[in-house]
């Protein structure tokens, strides 16, 4: 029937919407109106939904990182398998990882919206680094937080920093290749799971 609303229809194009501009401007650079017309809302249904721009960046925010943690979870034990995993994830969906650094960026070491929430899902992450180090799977000469916080860096740090792979490492399939292998060795290293 012409004319009747999907609340839910509107949430998701405000999402996709807000996605891609966070990405790109960040939250101090976004604009609501761009966000607005990409998503065919009026700026007064999104501050309905969302509050403030800070709230809207910090539920896209969240929203994506569950995402990540459903289609990749953590795997101590298979340290290749899932940096290979984290790593084409954040090739297939380089807008996280901006989301991520333009949050740092913007709040720096101060404390962030929802922190708590966050706190606790990276926590049931360290607590399967921790279970792997406590059962001898998983070398536990680094503290299990330091080691996942490095385990990101490692499969993230390409994306965050493309111009810098491009000039070190090189742009072709055979560059990504021994990078990955690269990466992979690393992980094995730091996990202690190297073969």
């Amino acid at each position: 029937m012409a004319g009747v609303r999907d609340p839910e229809a509107t949430k998701a194009r405000i999402f996709e919407a807000a996605t891609a501009e966070f990405a790109a401007h960040g939250i101090a650079g976004a604009r609501i109106d761009r966000i607005a017309r990409e998503a065919r809302a009026n700026k007064q249904l999104i501050y309905a939904y969302f509050g403030n721009k800070a709230e809207l960046f910090s539920q896209v925010l969240e929203r994506r990182l569950m995402e990540l943690a459903a289609a990749i979870p953590v795997d101590a034990e298979d340290p290749d398998g899932w940096i290979d995993r984290l790593m084409d994830y954040h090739a297939a969906h380089p807008e996280l990882i901006r989301l991520v650094f333009w949050e740092g960026l913007e709040y720096g070491a101060n404390g962030i919206p929802h922190e708590e929430e966050r706190r606790r899902h990276y926590e049931r992450k360290v607590a399967v680094f921790a279970k792997a180090q406590a059962e001898g799977v998983v070398d536990a000469r680094i503290p299990a937080p330091d080691l996942l916080f490095m385990m990101i860096a490692l499969a993230s740090w390409a994306t965050v920093q493309p111009q810098m792979r491009r000039i070190l490492i090189g742009d072709t399939d055979e560059d990504a290749a021994r990078l990955r292998a690269s990466v992979r060795t690393a992980a094995r290293r730091l996990t202690g799971r190297e073969a």
